[in-house]
């Protein structure tokens, strides 16, 4: 079970509010579709990000994908040591792994619970 304190896409990233500040990142359901991950492209501190529209990529040996962010707001926080430890997406991807921290202007419409997430991940193993 997915933690319930945090909001999900269905996409796999999730956000995690508090005081105004979101902290997005991607689920264990991503990282272990992508596997063996390779490179990570996050936004600058200061970049707007717009919800619903991609804030950067990440990519596996098999293909790159967007990160498509939960929530509109300015970027004020990176996790500058990510690129450099991917591993920590498939040991921590809920806290460790965190991406972005965004101050909030709006957040999508689109966003689950974790009992919904986990019902989404459910149909799309099948």
């Amino acid at each position: 079970m997915r933690p319930n304190d945090r909001k999900y896409l269905k996409s796999h990233e999730w956000c995690k509010v508090e005081n105004g500040i979101a902290t997005l990142g991607i689920t264990d359901f991503a990282v272990s579709h992508l596997s063996d991950l390779v490179f990570l492209d996050l936004p600058a501190k200061g970049a707007s990000v717009t919800a619903g529209e991609s804030f950067g990529e990440i990519e596996s040996v098999k293909a790159v994908s967007d990160l498509y962010s939960p929530v509109s707001g300015e970027v004020v926080e990176i996790n500058k040591d990510l690129p450099d430890n991917l591993e920590w997406l498939g040991s921590d991807p809920f806290a460790k792994a965190w991406m972005v921290k965004v101050k909030v202007t709006a957040t999508s419409g689109d966003l689950l619970d974790a009992a919904a997430y986990d019902a989404h991940c459910a149909a799309e193993s099948h």
